[in-house]
This record gives structure tokens, sequence and C-alpha cells, in this order.
């Protein structure tokens, strides 16, 4: 399956292609963060030779080496020619914008801030959400008009 970025692709409105999304999609962030844990391994080694090359300033980015991972993994997967992050992808999901276009880099990267920070203010609520909105949207999902369908009926 293959998209171009100057072709519109408008998410599904049949029902079953939001069939069983909501657990999907757990399933497939625990995936993402267990992928994203490994590959901040590496990057945790690089950021120390990095330290010790820069005498110590290198090591200011340990704090923020998880999220920089993060956002690098979700900015190229999610906002890469398949539309999901590898997780996604397992469990048969794919993100489509309600405009039509696809996902880009940066679409992706907010899409992932958005939420952080909408977990940090409602967990576990936040997936309480899904449960009462069209098609299993989350809150982020709302803000930056997106919606998850499973890619087989997308």
């Amino acid at each position: 399956m293959t998209m171009h970025n100057d072709e519109l692709r408008l998410p599904s409105n049949d029902w079953r292609a939001y069939q069983g999304v909501l657990s999907r999609r757990v399933f497939a962030f625990i995936l993402d963060y267990v992928i994203i844990a490994l590959l901040w391994i590496p990057a945790a080694v690089v950021v120390f030779f990095l330290g010790i090359l820069t005498l110590g300033l290198g090591f200011l980015l340990y704090p923020v080496l998880f999220a920089l991972v993060a956002m690098l993994y979700f900015g190229v997967t999610v906002g890469g020619r398949e539309q999901a992050s590898p997780g996604m992808r397992m469990m048969g999901l794919a993100i489509a914008r309600t405009d039509g276009r696809p996902m880009d880099f940066l679409t992706a990267i907010v899409h992932l801030v958005i939420f952080w920070i909408a977990n940090a203010l409602l967990t576990p609520l936040i997936l309480l959400i899904g449960l009462f909105t069209d098609r299993s949207r989350l809150l982020h999902d709302l803000l930056i008009g997106t919606v998850t369908v499973r890619r087989e009926s997308y």
C-alpha cells in the first residue's frame, strides 16, 4: 500500500474500520515504548561519549534523551510512508488525518506531545474518552484532527 504526499485519502466512515481500535492502541503503545526503551540504550551510550568529548556539556542531554528518542521514533514512523509506528503495524493500525492529507514528521511529533500532555493531566481517564467519541478517538486525536483506523479498512 503506497501513498504519495499529493494524494488525499479520507479515513473510512465504515464502523468496522474502528472496531477494536482502542484495545489495539493500548497494546501498540506498550510495544512502541518497549522499542523506544531499547533504542534509548545506544542513544545513551552515544550521549556518554559526546559528554566526554564536550567536557561534560553533552551530559545535559540525558534528562531529555528519552523524549528526543521517542519524538524521532514517532516522527519517522508515524510521519512516514506507512502512517504507523511498528507497534501500530503489529496491531494492524494506522493513523489518518481527517482532512485526508498524509501525516508528516511535524504533525506526528505534535500528536505525540499532545498525547503526553493529555496523559499527564487525565491519566487514566484518557482512555475513557475513546469509549464515548465517534470512531474511538482520544483527546489528542480530536485536538489535532486525526483518527486511528484498522489498516485493512483504510
